[in-house]
């Protein structure tokens, strides 16, 4: 069974930064693509970004491109979202989420989500 543990989530000042981390058990962490989604208060589940097995193909929501990046780490079995220059409006909760071959920006299409971590952005 496939787990997904986020940690890093905290509160931030507009303008500041904050790294989230997605540790993912199991051995066949290298096969999956991965994203991350958020959800804030009252607002439906949103694509973040989301990256390829291979590490070599990205994509990104309009509203965090040029923000945030997108990495992993095959050998920890671990997913990464750098946040830079984070705004009031990226208050959510952030879930990291794991499908087969392919990238989507569809909740839907992911087989495996972690808890989610809170992150706060104050103005």
């Amino acid at each position: 069974q496939v787990q997904l543990n986020e940690s890093g989530g905290d509160l931030v000042q507009a303008g500041g930064s904050l790294r989230l981390s997605c540790v993912v058990s199991g051995d066949l962490f290298r096969r999956y693509s991965v994203a991350w989604f958020r959800q804030a208060p009252g607002k439906e589940r949103e694509f973040v970004a989301t990256l390829s097995w291979s590490g070599t193909l990205t994509h990104y929501a309009d509203s965090v491109k040029g923000r945030f990046t997108i990495s992993r780490d095959n050998a920890k079995n671990s997913l990464y979202l750098q946040m830079n220059s984070m705004k009031p409006e990226d208050t959510a909760i952030y879930y990291c989420a794991a499908k087969g071959v392919g990238l989507s920006v569809r909740p839907g299409e992911y087989d495996y989500w972690g808890q989610g971590t809170q992150v706060t952005v104050s103005a």
